[in-house]
């Protein structure tokens, strides 16, 4: 991988606690960004060490799942990213707390996984940032929610938020409000690949090609994101704008609007934040 020639931006030791996907694109974001050098960068995993071997030759990070070295990894390092399966992290948190001290960062990417009940599995007032990124964050378009415990001091927010702004935009929340966020940007994309799928399917149906088809949605996509982004304008105005009264545009709205469209789209994400509350509850009775 070429190197920048620029000083990162961090110069801390950062250990990855887990090696999946949104692992590797967080980390992939960090380096692109020359937000960290890949040398100190460090991903732990239970047992794979063929994925290791894989991350450690496309990024040059540090990679072992050999315990004398985690244990070190873990004990030394001044923020820990949380990235194991949900069903791992009780196990992983309890011995991590016996590791750890009172100065050391927690970031969690764990879904579901709450402050208190990671304090709690930890043993100690621990530090910690929970985070809710989407599946974008592997292309550097993420969006990224954050909560802070009090514990958190100004510092280490900002080393947070330079982690995940290196993988797209931020937003700082309180905890209560993550479900929400889940509804919207951490499932959000999915909404929108399914729109893109019906999309598709329409076009194929009328006699386009698949490819064709498949083109033009994508750009359509694109193009409305970022004219929503780059004029700053409203949705519901650039909506009115290419609606003319009684053109094709408005015949096709008046088919969602008598499919309840708008109330639809608030509904799913409601039930996805619902849905969302129920597994961390789910989730916080297994592991305690």
């Amino acid at each position: 991988m070429c190197q920048q020639s620029t000083v990162p931006l961090l110069d801390h030791n950062i250990v990855f606690y887990g090696a999946g996907s949104m692992a590797e694109a967080i980390v992939r974001g960090m380096i692109n960004r020359n937000v960290v050098a890949s040398g100190k960068i460090v991903m732990l995993n239970r047992s794979s060490s063929e994925r290791l071997a894989e991350l450690r030759s496309r990024y040059g990070i540090v990679g072992t799942n050999d315990p004398a070295h985690k244990t070190e990894h873990l004990r030394t390092s001044p923020v820990i990213v949380l990235a194991m399966k949900p069903k791992d992290a009780a196990e992983a948190l309890r011995e991590l707390g016996q590791l750890l001290s009172p100065d050391q960062l927690v970031i969690s990417v764990i879904a579901g996984l709450n402050i208190r009940t990671i304090q709690g599995l930890l043993g100690t007032k621990q530090p910690v940032v929970r985070t809710m990124p989407n599946t974008s964050s592997s292309i550097g378009l993420g969006a990224t929610g954050l909560a802070f415990s009090k514990e958190v001091e100004e510092q280490s927010r900002r080393l947070a938020l330079n982690i995940f702004e290196a993988v797209g935009t931020t937003t700082v929340i309180d905890e209560e409000r993550m479900e929400t966020l889940t509804g919207i940007s951490g499932s959000g994309p999915a909404y929108i690949y399914y729109m893109m799928e019906a999309m598709i399917a329409a076009g194929i149906r009328g006699g386009l090609p698949l490819e064709q088809s498949t083109e033009l949605t994508v750009q359509t996509v694109l193009g409305a994101a970022r004219m929503v982004q780059q004029t700053g304008e409203e949705p519901a105005a650039l909506r009115k704008k290419v609606t003319s009264p009684n053109g094709s545009t408005q015949a096709a709205l008046e088919v969602l609007e008598r499919g309840d469209f708008f109330e639809t789209v608030i509904a799913a994400v409601n039930r996805c934040a619902e849905r969302s509350r129920e597994m961390g509850s789910a989730l916080e009775k297994e592991l305690s």
